[in-house]
């Protein structure tokens, strides 16, 4: 098997966070502002980036050029000046984004030098962290809390508002786990939905009058000077444990903690900006959860026939403090419990992160070019495997059941035989997904409209996330990672793609969908940077159009 290209993962910690913080933002760069406006080219073993409103050039060596232009880069960033190319570092380059940024869309943002620079400073901790410490003995927990260098199509991926340095004891990039802090509480000042009991198994309670809520300690911490909770406290209504009981790891996204013993995750409100937005779980998030819980397991029982070897974890139910309607409480406390991954595993299956399993760069056993070399190292065998997991529940449940799954990397676990084939795909985390009403409208007609609206997409709007999450962030950077390996299989590994999305849509009827996809339609992609540059939550992303090589050409098409 050819040896993985690795690319910045030697070297003294800033340095390496250096490279990586100015190559994340390259890729912002072309995917949403150059690229689009035609002003990239391949010339030699560099490509050339223009900021055509502030008249800057930019070029960087390509250690691998991408098929969909999300290129593999070496080295430092060059910037022209006359007749001779200087490197320049990573703030230099975040300063030429705001500069073309400000000019491009007429406004400024005073924040966004300051988040690179705070993820940038994540990664070079997290980067020096890592040389020190062994990696967890469970391979799960290993691939959680392995992308030290995170998202690479978003320009500030490790930016935490706060104290980096204190809130990183509980952040997964330095593989931190950690008991949880627990509060007795009057039974009529909690509040919840479904079924919440795992709770009341994490610590024992002082007495039969109270119930228990834990809380994420960083959480309790920044919530502690909220005058309601102060005077429940003072007034004994409520009683502060301590911390205790069974310890927790922190997983990739960071508020979802995992006790491997007891087997169940646990998803906290955590009210720090992780990338784009603060983590604090809404009220419509907590009884969204119960309601598409009830909604997705028995579309998933159908479609684990069909589709052996997929499977949705639970979301059993939420709960919370609530102190006489404070909506600050109620959201800052809640907690929603989710199942764990022991129920769906295969014997001798082992589950992995998918995002670790297409990391860029081999920072833990789950990486692609470490699960090939386990087994015959067959990668084209290994993904038309992959592809049969993924693809067909997806596209069944938009398709066919009116659900709109969120598969992006983070939120999909890869369960593998000990040969490292793909065995299972397992998908987690509602509060990405969503229904369309043309499918659910007698059930969101029962519905508070605060809890409605905000599950329900229109057709349009979910074929654009699905195909977003589905294609772009999960398809294309798994496939990424196999080019790296076999950098000539990439047309290959796009051709397998096709087949797949192929045999589905003649499957259904070939949906409108899915024949512009594969009449060369561009994909949508996820706008991360204009996304941060206008300080937008999550839920407002727009799309660039992403060229790709799925489509059939008329020529093929007429001689078909």
């Amino acid at each position: 098997m050819t040896a993985p290209t690795t690319g910045p993962v030697t070297g003294m910690p800033a340095g390496i966070a250096g490279l990586v913080t100015a190559h994340t933002l390259l890729n912002c760069l072309v995917r949403e502002v150059c690229a689009p406006e035609g002003q990239t080219a391949i010339a030699g073993r560099h490509l050339l980036l223009r900021l055509p409103r502030c008249g800057v050039l930019l070029r960087v060596a390509v250690r691998r050029a991408s098929m969909i232009g999300a290129h593999r880069f070496s080295g430092p960033v060059e910037r022209h000046d006359g007749l001779t190319w200087r490197p320049i570092g990573w703030h230099e380059l975040a300063c030429c984004v705001r500069d073309e940024l400000e000019v491009r869309t007429g406004t400024g943002n005073e924040e966004f030098l300051d988040q690179v620079a705070n993820s940038h400073e994540v990664i070079g901790i997290a980067v020096a962290g890592r040389a020190r410490r062994s990696p967890p003995r469970q391979p799960y927990l290993e691939s959680e809390q392995s992308l030290i260098y995170g998202h690479r199509f978003h320009p500030t991926p490790k930016a935490r508002s706060g104290d980096v340095r204190r809130w990183l004891l509980h952040g997964p990039e330095t593989g931190a786990r950690f008991p949880l802090r627990y509060l007795a509480v009057r039974p009529d000042l909690l509040t919840g939905e479904g079924d919440h009991r795992m709770l009341d198994r994490l610590h024992p309670l002082p007495d039969r009058e109270a119930a228990l809520l834990p809380a994420h300690p960083w959480q309790y911490r920044m919530l502690l000077e909220h005058p309601g909770l102060r005077r429940a406290l003072e007034r004994r209504q409520i009683r502060d444990l301590g911390s205790g009981g069974p310890v927790f790891a922190a997983t990739a996204s960071v508020r979802t903690l995992y006790q491997p013993t007891l087997d169940v995750f646990l998803k906290f409100s955590l009210d720090v900006r992780l990338t784009n937005c603060v983590r604090r779980n809404a009220l419509y998030e907590l009884s969204g959860a119960v309601v598409l819980n009830r909604i997705v397991q028995p579309v998933f029982a159908e479609l684990a026939l069909r589709f052996p070897g997929c499977g949705i974890l639970a979301e059993f139910g939420y709960r919370s403090l609530d102190l006489y309607g404070d909506r600050d409480v109620v959201e800052g406390f809640g907690v929603i419990v989710r199942e764990g991954l022991r129920s769906h595993l295969l014997p001798g299956v082992t589950p992995l992160l998918a995002a670790a399993v297409a990391d860029e760069y081999p920072t833990s056993a789950a990486q692609v070019s470490r699960l090939l070399a386990l087994g015959d190292g067959d990668a084209l065998a290994w993904w038309d495997t992959y592809l049969g997991l993924l693809l067909p529940p997806v596209l069944a449940a938009f398709f066919e059941y009116g659900v709109v799954l969120e598969p992006h990397l983070q939120n999909v676990v890869v369960g593998v035989h000990a040969d490292g084939t793909p065995a299972q795909v397992l998908f987690r985390d509602l509060e990405g997904v969503k229904l369309l009403p043309g499918h659910h409208r007698s059930t969101l007609a029962e519905l508070p409209a605060d809890v409605r609206e905000p599950l329900t997409y229109d057709a349009a709007r979910g074929w654009n996330r699905v195909a977003y999450c589905l294609l772009v962030n999960h398809v294309a950077e798994m496939l990424a990672a196999l080019a790296d390996l076999h950098p000539a299989l990439e047309p290959e590994l796009w051709a397998r793609v096709r087949d797949h999305l192929d045999k589905y849509a003649r499957h259904v009827g070939n949906p409108p969908q899915l024949r512009a996809l594969l009449s060369g339609v561009p994909l949508p992609a996820k706008a991360n940077l204009l996304l941060r540059w206008a300080r937008e939550a999550d839920r407002h992303a727009g799309y660039v159009a992403l060229p790709h090589p799925l489509g059939r050409t008329l020529t093929q098409e007429a001689t078909r």
